[in-house]
């Protein structure tokens, strides 16, 4: 029997999660559901319809472009423009350098800098990013995860220089360093200090930052690895759990933290089961934290999220058939009811993204908000034969995956047994045989090709970036107070030997213009670098 998933036609078809898609659903599909425990009211427990008793009617998503690429000058310009053009919101993505927590003049960013994203070596790179923007009127995302809480403080320190009191900051740090660990690998310290550092930042963001989602607990990326919609809510919630547990043995009450925590999902173009994906994590998270944490605020059993649209999905070939793909993947996203979205450029596949792809990608989802009626009602398919047995059997499938990763001790354990970087490896290879079998269809890959492709010229990034941020770094260490530096430092290399929390003294070493590199080599020395090893 061949296993048609996700697109295709046939009698047999199986969703990504491989479960079977009938050809048609009725009553009976939904013979022993129960919707007061299944569905609630929408903005009530288990908020399977939402986790806001409006959401879309009142207003719409808040609509994110995630950009960052060369310099911070350059960064900044982008900014500005998707500002100007509607973006409610600011994601920032950073090199790979900045993600690992080495300057730029270090040997092993060589090649590297400024291409993924922005490079922030110090608070000086942080002041020109956000240079002219009101950061006490934007919401800002960064997607930074091992060295996430120093540059939440240059954020901060930069906000302060503007006279923005810090509890008026709003925005999130990505900070989910466990699914490094399963499925993208900017990791830095092993997991122990790495999970007191979050706690860390848990305890100093109630206290300073209020407002600030202290984590954003991410599936994208083991989606983008190969995950299916049910291992990623699964994998995803576990590494949830896993906080939690951490959070609340550092002594703080579930009540306390719950409510800023957030999440990160995919969306793909098989808009079926990702609305009942989105609503069945909805629901497993808010008894979970209902049922084992006990949690007393409605807020803190609220899962709310923010999407990105499938990059794994985009194709260089025929890359303008991405803009439909994009626009299929924000539908889904929106459907489902999420929080934030951010809808990918058409020319991701290729290269960084243009100022018009950009802008294309904007008007996505500006389109979905204001000419589509999907933002009228409440979660349009509640009592749908098809998605509510969809979302019974997504949750039902999620479920048995979290109860394995139980059984191996939780999430730390898991990963460290290699069990989720197992299981979504193994799925990444099942979508790469059924794509080159031709099972599954890639449009303008393995069917429906074109005999030559359009020429396009990509958005390239200026390698002299790499010098000029050197340029900067060696200007900025003779011009600091080196001995200042050096104290503040030492601060901090004494907290994180003891049990004091940690960015208070990163923060006043930040504020001597201490660099990123600086700050996390000085915990590298004390807690030690995690080296993966393999489990199979």
């Amino acid at each position: 029997m061949a296993r048609e998933t996700g697109r295709g036609t046939g009698k047999d078809r199986l969703s990504e999660s491989g479960l079977p898609i009938e050809p048609v659903y009725g009553p009976e599909s939904l013979r022993d559901w129960d919707p007061e425990t299944k569905l609630g009211e929408p903005g009530s427990y288990p908020y399977t319809r939402g986790v806001y008793p409006t959401m879309y009617t009142g207003r719409p998503w808040t609509m994110r472009q995630y950009a960052g690429f060369g310099t911070a000058v350059e960064s900044n310009a982008r900014y500005k423009q998707l500002i100007a053009n509607g973006t409610m919101g600011l994601s920032v993505a950073f090199d790979l350098p900045t993600q690992m927590g080495h300057d730029s003049d270090a040997p092993i960013a060589h090649g590297e800098v400024g291409k993924v994203g922005v490079a922030i070596d110090s608070i000086d790179d942080m002041r020109v990013l956000f240079d002219g923007i009101p950061l006490g009127e934007v919401s800002t995302s960064m997607t930074i995860n091992a060295p996430a809480a120093v540059l939440l403080l240059l954020y901060q320190l930069v906000a302060e220089e503007q006279g923005v009191p810090s509890r008026k900051l709003t925005g999130t740090i990505q900070n989910d360093v466990l699914k490094e660990y399963i499925a993208r690998g900017t990791y830095i310290f092993p997991p122990k200090p790495s999970l007191r550092l979050i706690a860390d930042i848990f305890k100093y963001c109630r206290a300073e930052i209020p407002r600030w989602n202290t984590i954003s607990i991410s599936g994208y990326h083991m989606a983008e690895a190969g995950a299916t919609p049910a291992q990623e809510i699964a994998f995803t919630l576990a590494d949830g759990i896993e906080y939690v547990r951490t959070a609340v043995a550092a002594g703080m009450d579930v009540d306390d933290f719950a409510p800023r925590l957030s999440f990160f999902f995919v969306a793909r173009t098989t808009i079926l089961e990702e609305v009942a994906k989105f609503r069945a994590a909805r629901r497993i998270w808010a008894r979970v934290m209902k049922e084992e944490f006990g949690a007393k605020n409605p807020k803190s059993m609220m899962l709310r999220f923010h999407t990105q649209t499938a990059g794994v999905q985009l194709t260089a070939q025929q890359p303008e058939v991405n803009l439909v793909r994009v626009a299929v993947q924000g539908l889904g996203a929106v459907l489902g009811g999420t929080q934030s979205l951010h809808t990918n450029s058409y020319d991701e596949a290729i290269a960084l993204p243009t100022d018009k792809s950009a802008r294309l990608a904007l008007r996505t989802q500006q389109v979905l908000a204001y000419e589509t009626d999907v933002t009228a009602t409440v979660d349009p398919f509640a009592g749908s034969y098809v998605v509510e047995s969809m979302t019974d059997e997504v949750e039902a499938a999620a479920l048995e995956l979290m109860g394995k990763v139980e059984e191996l001790g939780g999430a730390v354990n898991a990963i460290e047994h290699g069990y989720q970087k197992g299981e979504i490896e193994r799925s990444a290879y099942a979508i790469a045989q059924e794509t080159d079998s031709g099972e599954r269809v890639v449009v303008g890959v393995n069917r429906f090709q074109l005999d030559e492709e359009e020429p396009y010229e990509p958005l390239r990034v200026d390698p002299a970036i790499e010098a000029q941020q050197a340029e900067r770094l060696a200007r900025l260490r003779a011009e600091r107070d080196q001995q200042a530096v050096d104290g503040a430092l030492a601060e901090l290399r004494k907290a994180a030997e003891g049990s004091d929390n940690v960015l208070y003294p990163m923060k006043e070493a930040l504020r001597a213009r201490a660099t990123v590199g600086e700050v996390c080599n000085t915990l590298r020395e004390v807690w030690g670098a995690y080296v993966p090893t393999d489990a199979f």
